[in-house]
């Protein structure tokens, strides 16, 4: 299934919606057809369960089959406005330096000398998020905007003490960040000792989606093509088989002690730092006019473009 948070209009509430080919299928407003209401939100949604999931699932087919119960429940997708597929997570950790080099090919190189013993995170805000075709506004005093394409796995049950073993188990779906950072502040911050990461959290760094793309989709999350393009020209390409720390192990160490929740986030990093210290980099860095494409290839892709101060 493919699950998106939409809205309708510019001011319209945030709800939750499965993909019916080019349709948007209300959750809520369809349930209300075949009998008990389902909740309106993927966060509320994935905490009811796997029964709500597969009632989900049911639904969508049964408006792939015959949309004339639910042609209420259905809006076009060029009507809809997509949101962050989890607007509200309690969570959202992203994994750095989490990528190893590979000279020989996917998954063959040996992992950088700086990846720590266990995986580390920073936070990602909230009020970091949009969506998809979302304006994003290069500030004032940044000039070097970099962006970096990531994996982003979906919690689907509480999970408290979870074994590698079992950690997929917990796991909805995925989705893309396309990871936006302002290196000029980046290096202000690390140059000052600074412990947060602002140069991440600026509103409208953290575009989110276009969907939520479940597991039933996805034969392995460690064969996939993450890429990143700029005006059509692709920048990065990385197989999510580099990966050093992989779900399981993100998940086991972080719910040691952490309860982790229904729509909680983990982004799981990016290669080589995007355009930092790369040859001519300097002209390269996004600037008004630009769209981002970052993609699971084959799979989503989700758009951005980047506006001067005052056009998002």
């Amino acid at each position: 299934m493919r699950l998106v948070t939409y809205s309708v209009g510019p001011a319209g509430p945030a709800r939750a919606g499965v993909r019916v080919g080019h349709r948007i299928l209300d959750i809520e407003t369809a349930s209300r057809v075949k009998g008990e209401p389902l909740p309106a939100s993927i966060k509320a949604l994935l905490a009811a369960g796997r029964g709500a999931m597969s009632r989900v699932q049911a639904l969508a087919k049964a408006a792939t089959s015959g949309a004339g119960p639910f042609s209420h429940a259905l809006h076009e997708e060029r009507a809809v406005r997509l949101l962050p597929p989890v607007p509200d997570a309690d969570k959202f950790l992203c994994v750095g330096r989490n990528y190893r080099p590979h000279p020989d090919g996917p998954g063959k190189g040996s992992p950088p000398k700086e990846i720590a013993q266990d995986p580390a995170a920073f936070v990602k805000l909230g009020t970091s998020l949009v969506g998809q075709d979302a304006k994003v506004a290069r500030p004032a005093g940044i000039v070097r905007l970099d962006c970096e394409p990531e994996l982003v796995f979906v919690i689907g049950r509480h999970a408290l003490g979870v074994k590698k073993a079992d950690a997929m188990d917990y796991v909805a779906g995925v989705t893309i960040l396309s990871d936006l950072i302002g290196r000029d502040l980046q290096e202000r911050e690390a140059a000052s000792g600074s412990g947060f990461p602002t140069a991440r959290n600026i509103p409208g760094f953290g575009p989110l989606g276009p969907e939520i793309v479940t597991m039933d989709e996805i034969a392995d999350p460690y064969d996939l093509w993450m890429t990143c393009s700029v005006n059509g020209a692709e920048r990065t390409r990385v197989n999510t088989s580099d990966q050093v720390w992989k779900l399981p192990d993100i998940l086991e160490h972080f719910s040691r002690h952490i309860p982790l929740e229904p729509g909680d986030l983990f982004s799981t990093g990016a290669p080589g730092g995007g355009l930092a210290g790369k040859t001519g980099a300097a002209g390269l860095f996004l600037k008004p006019g630009d769209v981002v494409e970052c993609s699971i290839e084959g799979i989503a892709t989700l758009r951005t473009t980047i506006v001067a101060p005052g056009d998002a």
